[in-house]
């Protein structure tokens, strides 16, 4: 998938880099994605996401469920990019699950529902399955946005399992377990997301909210020094509501009021435009505006 994936995008051309990387060591410690991750923020790396894919071609989960066309992305709840300061705000002001990793899978889940309306993502509200780990949790711990996407049912006989066959059980991890037509779609889904990420323009800075006690609520921004940035996007959504629900284009400004709409009852984010079209990943307001 990974080399198939690479392929297609390289007949194109991005305004970010877009690397595949392959991680060893993860059982013994994850000390591949630890070792890239502390290189990465030695060397000043500007990553916008990490997407790291671990088991993406079962369909038949021990559960006994036969699914080919639903998968997982695993998120969490807030990255190593909040202060100290925010962390104490965010009991009041809300964005407990609005972290730049959730974000980043809010994003994917919405490039593939958008393109590949007949794959069901799911977004998963933990950075991994429960009690497990992968490699892109070292890149978490570090502060960058990173997700897992995998398929939605494993099989845990073939994992971490000698090749055998067992009072009739197989085990192991063989080919033959692999469906080739669902590895192709999460293929897909990785490139269709990796495109809109490396066209995507900068995203806007500084995102700042305000409303209490007034029936309006006002975000304000920094614009990014990206000149393909024609525009910004607000989007919000119910508290309860895993995915944006709404949003309203303002066009090329860096402080906007959206009547009527009551900041108590949602949650805000904003988005920058490109000249193409292309949105960048939604940024949650950090920052209270006192006026």
């Amino acid at each position: 998938g990974t080399i198939e994936a690479a392929r297609v995008l390289s007949k194109f051309e991005f305004d970010a880099s877009v690397i595949y990387v392959g991680l060893s060591g993860e059982e013994q410690g994850l000390f591949g994605g630890r070792g890239l991750a502390e290189y990465a923020a030695e060397k000043g790396w500007n990553i916008i996401g990490i997407l790291n894919n671990d088991m993406i071609g079962n369909i038949e989960g021990v559960d006994g469920v036969i699914d080919n066309r639903t998968f997982r992305i695993f998120s969490e709840p807030i990255t190593g990019e909040l202060t100290e300061r925010q962390k104490i705000s965010m009991r009041f002001t809300g964005g407990e699950v609005d972290g730049i990793s959730r974000q980043l899978a809010r994003y994917i889940e919405r490039m593939t529902s958008t393109y590949m309306p007949e794959m069901n993502p799911l977004l998963i509200y933990r950075l991994d399955r429960f009690g497990r780990g992968g490699h892109h949790r070292p890149f978490n711990d570090a502060g960058y946005a990173g997700v897992r996407i995998m398929e939605a049912h494993e099989n845990y006989n073939r994992q971490h399992q000698d090749i055998r066959v067992e009072n009739g059980i197989e085990y192991g991890d063989v080919i033959e377990g692999v469906n080739f037509d669902y590895a192709k779609k999460l293929t897909a889904v990785n490139a269709i997301a990796l495109a809109g990420i490396a066209w995507a323009p900068d995203t806007p800075k500084e995102v700042s909210i305000g409303g209490a006690v007034r029936p309006s609520t006002r975000l304000k921004w920094a614009a990014p020094e990206d000149d393909r940035v024609v525009g910004y996007k607000i989007y919000w959504r119910d508290t309860s509501s895993p995915q944006w629900q709404y949003f309203r284009y303002v066009g090329n400004v860096t402080d906007y009021t959206l009547e009527g709409i009551v900041i108590d009852n949602y949650y805000f984010g904003v988005c920058s435009v490109a000249d193409d079209g292309h949105e960048s990943v939604v940024v949650f307001p950090r920052i209270v505006l006192r006026n």
